[in-house]
Formats: structure tokens, C-alpha cells, sequence
């Protein structure tokens, strides 16, 4: 192998997975989005005018979302290589000088950005796979009955296998997806080859004169456009695990040419045949190789389907680190790759949702009116971070955000309208979906910051003098006490002393923060001081997307510290604290109510940690708030 060669190879391999984890669900939207236009709903005629102008449409959308604002400009707004809703707000927070009202709203727009996301999870999975398995009626009406079983069957096996992990199937995706989108490029050109005159299309002038000639009808057009946009979120959410030049590589050599190519022999297709609007996709290909079609597209939806199930364990794992969810159970699959995680609660959540969908809708037409507004409003979100981005850290002028950025909001505005005008005709889920899971994250949010108060607010009748001037007794052995926040004396001791009198010779508080990056270097995460004579302090920061190993920190502290660990008995005393709703002020009363139900229902800090069983003491406590 030359250098040269060698060189090259992990970047074509980086393309490669890209096109399996990033493209999928923008790779599969051609099975339903052009499609969709002509639906009777809308009431557009099959003409060749109207047909040019949703093509333009489509493709300049293309043009400005995923090429200009994702692959173009979104992609340098990294947090240490990350990127996505929860890094980018973690972002602005960190490196943004705000004010408190400005970082509030940052906030909220993190939250609702993320809680659409959830949405988009349980809606790709139902679509897509929905839509590949209705090809099957091109070959007989018959089977149509047999659409949704076959595809809740497919569903199950997807969700079933996800405990074991997706490196191993992940090596076959890249390939798979490779095949899709030569697939759909060669597709497309066979048709524009039969039908050149629709190359009309690439003219923007006939999208603006569609809009125009239709006044009643243009935001529920362009609220079915955004169905061709689908999942180009994913271009800037996974970043992190393939980088930058990969991303941007597969987009502009194969993606984006093979998209572009399979909407226009579409547009081909139905000038050929008008009245062939019903499963347009499938009919592109002869009879004897629809069923290979067919396959090869519920393989290409199933791993559009990975991605975002990947992508909601993914971050429901940062959201649980910044403190917007509670512990959950968290599997990792892979043990050299910390990215490849499962968590049961989330996939089994999920697949009920996605299951319930598929039964309630039974088409992926009925479908498409509740998907696009979650993607929208995510997008519009990711733009409003994107601008302080813009202008704080990149340094724009007002011109150049004017020029770029305002330029997109107003275009992804008006999709967001377009999308607002579905809500009658199932836009209302992902607006309903949405709703609770925001109000699950901000719930659990204002309900640890209202714990936190009571419990220093409770803190602050002791100190550590007053507590170590009553003659307790030094029993030998190590005691580690976690405490809510640094420089704090955490409850669980002082719940101790006074029931048990008793002080270990070795004591050490520890606190666990999040840094607003992704990850933390294993030299920056601990900081630690003396307190008193033989009590410790340890301040652990990690990153939003590391497992913090308290162990392995211990160990790393006591060379410092001049701490015994080896051959004396060390207890780990833990606070199980019951919280019990109150009509004082600080959150609604049902509010608390929530919040305790999702305190009593988090993964215990012993599992989560991975604490030996053996060396805990939990420690029972009432909290009123």
C-alpha cells in the first residue's frame, strides 16, 4: 500500500460510516416526500409547472439547510468535537457571557430543541419503515394488509436486538447505505434520461412562481418540502463520532448528488405517467425488481431507524449528566467504545410509542402530516443558538448574520408555519409528545434545584467544628460521604453522627460535577484539599458525555493525599432520601408530585456508579419541598 493510499484509508472509512449512521433518515426521505406533495390534501394538480416547481423547492432547500447551515457553517460550531442540541446549549452557556434572563432562554430553547428530538425518534422509526414495507402493494393491493403487521414484526426485532449493541450489525450499515444511494442516484438518472426537460427543475424561478401562483396553499407546501429535510439535524447531532471532513465528504460526493438525482427522475417519472403518483418511488424500477427494492429499502429504513435510536440513547446519557433527567440504567455494549451505550427504559419507551404509532396512523401518508414539525422546530432552534454562536464567538458582523442567518431563520420560519398548518391532520403528536418530555426535563431540573435549597437550608444550622467538638468517636476504616454541592458538609454525614456517634479515621466527602464540554482530560477532573484531621475533600468534574468511575478517582487521590486506601475496610453512605410534595413555594404542586415520582423511580446511586453492594450504607431521609 502506498502512503498515499494509507493516508486516505481511515477517512474512507469514516465516509462510509457516516453514510450509515448520519444519511440515514435524509437518505430515506425520497420514499415518501416527493410523494407527498401530490397528495389530495393539498390540492395540487399534476402539471409539469407544479412538478418543476416542488422539485425547485425541494432542491434549494436542500441547498440552503444541509449544504449552507450544516455542512457549511454548523459544523465549526464544535464543544470539544461534539455536537447537537445538548453540547451547542452546553456551548453557548459556557463560552458565552450572558445575562441571566438571556441564559434562561437559551435554556428553554436547549429543552425544547431536545424534547423534539424525542418526538423525531419515535416518528422516523414508524415512517420509514412504514413506508418501505408499503412497496410491497406495487406487487399486489393484497398485500397491503399485511403492511402494518410486517412492519411492527420489524419494528420488535429492531428494538429487541438493540441490548446487544450495533457495532458489529454497524460495520454492515455503511456499505448497505452505500448501496441505497447509488441506488437512488442511478435510479433517478435512467428517468432523467428518459425525460431531460425535467432538468427545468434546478431553475429557481420555478418554485418562486409556484408559491406564487398558489397563495392559499404555500405553507402546506412548504410544510411538506421539510419532509425532503429529515434528519439533517443528524449532519451537525453526530459530529462527534465521525468528525467534520467525513461529514461534509459523503454529503457533497454522494449524498447530496444521489438525492438530487433521485427527486428529478421522480419528476420524471410522474411527467411520463401523471396519474402515478400512489408508491411514485417503487414504481421507478420494472416489476421483477420491486421486491429486491423493497429489501433493500427496509434495510436503508431500518438503519435510518438505528440512528435515531442511537441518537436518543445518546442523549438522554448527556441530559442525565446535566442534570435534566434522573439516573437511568446505562448499558455499554462496546468496551472500546464509550459512544456505544443502551438504555433499557428509553428503548423499551420508545418502541411502545413507535408500535402505537404505526397501529394508530397505518400509513406512512396519515404519518407525514405529524412529522417535519419536530424536525422544524429543532432546526429553528439549532439556527437561534447558531446566531450567538455566530456573533459572540465567531465574530460576525450584524451584515453577515443578516445575510446568513436571519436569511435561514425566515426561510425555516416559514416551514415552521407551513408545519403548524398539519398540526389538525397529526401535528398535534410531536407538539403533544414534545410537551411532556419538556416538561419531564424542566420538572426534574427546578425540582433538584429546589432540593438542593432545603438541603442547605437544612446544612446551615451545622458546622463542621460544631459536629466534630462533641467527642465523637474515631473508628477505624474509611467513610466516603457524596455531597450535593462542593464545599458542602453532605447530609448522609451528618446524618450519621447523629444516629451512630461515630467519625472514621479516614473520611472523605466527595462531589461530582459536569463540565459544559463533552469530556474532561483524566489530569483536570480532580481537584481536592484537607478539610480537618483526616477529613478530605474531592471535587470530580467529568465531561457531559463520560462515566465518572469513583474508584479509579480514589485511587488517583491517594498517592496526593497520603490516603491508606489498601487493606482498611472503606464504606461508601449514601442518602436515600424520600421527597414529600408541599404547597410552599417554588414549583406547582403537581409539578413536585412529578418530581418525586421521578426521584423515586431513578436508578440508585449504587448500581448507577457501580459500587461494590457490600461496602454501602444507605441512609433514609425525609425532604419536604
Amino acid at each position: 500500500m502506498t502512503k498515499t493510499n494509507a493516508d486516505h484509508q481511515p477517512s474512507r472509512l469514516l465516509i462510509l460510516g457516516a453514510l450509515g449512521v448520519v444519511y440515514g433518515d435524509l437518505g430515506t426521505s425520497p420514499l415518501y416526500a416527493f410523494e407527498e406533495t401530490f397528495n389530495p390534501l393539498h390540492l395540487l394538480a399534476v402539471t409539469p409547472a407544479n412538478i418543476y416547481g416542488i422539485l425547485s423547492l425541494i432542491l434549494w432547500a436542500l441547498v440552503l439547510i444541509p449544504t449552507l447551515k450544516y455542512a457549511t457553517f454548523a459544523l465549526r460550531a464544535d464543544n470539544g468535537g461534539e455536537g447537537g442540541i445538548f453540547p451547542l446549549m452546553a456551548l453557548v452557556l459556557s463560552r458565552i457571557r450572558l445575562s441571566s434572563q438571556w441564559r434562561r432562554w437559551v435554556i428553554i430553547f436547549g429543552l425544547v430543541g431536545a424534547a423534539m428530538f424525542y418526538g423525531d425518534s419515535t416518528i422516523t422509526p414508524a415512517i420509514s419503515v412504514l413506508s418501505a414495507v408499503e412497496g410491497l402493494e406495487v406487487l399486489s393491493p393484497q398485500l397491503g394488509a399485511w403492511t402494518v403487521p410486517l412492519t411492527v414484526v420489524i419494528l420488535v426485532g429492531l428494538f429487541w436486538f438493540q441490548h446487544r449493541g450495533t457495532t458489529q450489525v454497524g460495520q454492515v450499515f455503511g456499505p448497505i447505505m452505500f448501496l441505497w444511494f447509488m441506488t437512488l442516484g442511478i435510479l433517478g438518472a435512467i428517468h432523467i434520461f428518459e425525460q431531460p426537460r425535467i432538468l427545468n427543475a434546478l431553475n429557481p424561478w420555478w418554485g418562486v412562481q409556484l408559491l406564487y401562483s398558489h397563495p392559499p396553499q404555500v405553507f402546506f407546501l412548504l410544510g411538506v418540502v421539510i419532509l425532503a429535510l429529515t434528519g439533517a439535524e443528524a449532519m451537525y447531532a453526530d459530529m462527534g463520532h465521525f468528525g467534520i471532513q467525513p461529514i461534509r465528504l459523503a454529503w457533497y460526493r454522494l449524498v447530496f448528488p444521489a438525492l438530487a438525482l433521485n427527486y428529478l427522475g421522480q419528476g420524471a417519472f410522474i411527467l411520463k405517467h401523471p396519474t402515478a403518483t400512489h408508491n411514485l418511488f417503487f414504481q421507478l424500477v420494472p416489476e421483477w425488481s420491486v421486491l429486491p427494492l423493497v429489501i433493500l429499502s427496509t434495510l436503508a429504513t431500518v438503519i435510518a431507524s438505528q440512528a435515531v435510536i442511537s441518537g436518543a440513547f445518546s442523549m438522554t446519557a448527556a441530559a442525565i449528566k446535566l442534570g435534566y433527567l434522573p439516573r437511568l440504567r446505562i448499558d455499554a455494549t462496546d468496551d472500546h467504545h464509550r459512544g456505544q451505550i443502551y438504555i433499557p427504559v428509553i428503548n423499551w419507551l420508545l418502541l411502545v410509542t413507535v408500535v402505537l404509532l404505526v397501529m394508530t396512523f397505518r400509513k406512512s401518508s396519515e404519518l407525514a402530516g405529524a412529522y417535519g414539525l419536530a424536525v422544524n422546530l429543532t432546526m429553528v432552534v439549532t439556527t437561534l443558538c447558531l446566531i450567538l454562536v455566530a456573533r459572540h464567538l465567531w465574530r460576525w458582523s450584524i451584515l453577515q448574520i443578516g445575510l446568513v442567518w436571519v436569511s435561514i431563520l425566515v426561510i425555516e420560519i416559514a416551514f415552521l408555519i407551513g408545519n403548524a398548518l398539519k398540526i389538525p391532520h397529526g401535528g398535534w403528536y410531536p407538539l403533544a409528545f414534545g410537551g411532556v418530555v419538556y416538561m419531564l426535563l424542566g420538572t426534574w431540573r427546578q425540582g433538584q434545584v429546589l432540593l438542593r435549597q432545603q438541603l442547605l437550608q437544612a446544612n446551615a444550622r451545622f458546622s463542621l467544628k460544631e459536629l466534630l467538638s462533641q467527642g465523637v468517636a474515631r473508628v477505624p476504616g474509611i467513610a466516603v460521604f457524596f455531597s450535593p454541592l462542593p464545599h458542602t458538609i453532605p447530609p448522609s454525614f451528618i446524618q450519621n453522627l447523629q444516629h451512630n456517634h461515630v467519625l472514621h479515621q479516614q473520611t472523605i466527602f466527595i462531589h461530582l460535577a459536569t463540565a459544559n464540554s463533552p469530556h474532561v482530560p483524566l489530569s483536570e477532573q480532580l481537584a481536592y484539599r484537607v478539610t480537618d484531621v483526616g477529613i478530605y475533600e474531592i471535587i470530580l468534574t467529568s465531561g457531559f458525555r463520560d462515566r465518572p468511575d469513583l474508584l479509579l478517582a480514589l485511587e488517583t487521590c491517594q498517592h496526593a493525599l497520603n490516603l491508606p486506601l489498601k487493606g482498611q475496610p472503606m464504606s461508601f453512605f449514601l442518602g436515600r432520601r424520600t421527597i414529600i410534595p408541599t404547597h410552599s413555594p417554588g414549583m406547582t404542586y403537581w409539578q413536585k408530585v412529578v418530581f418525586a415520582w421521578l426521584y423515586r423511580n431513578a436508578e440508585d446511586a449504587m448500581t448507577y456508579f457501580r459500587l461494590p453492594s457490600e461496602q454501602v450504607v444507605e441512609l433514609g431521609m425525609q425532604v419536604e419541598i
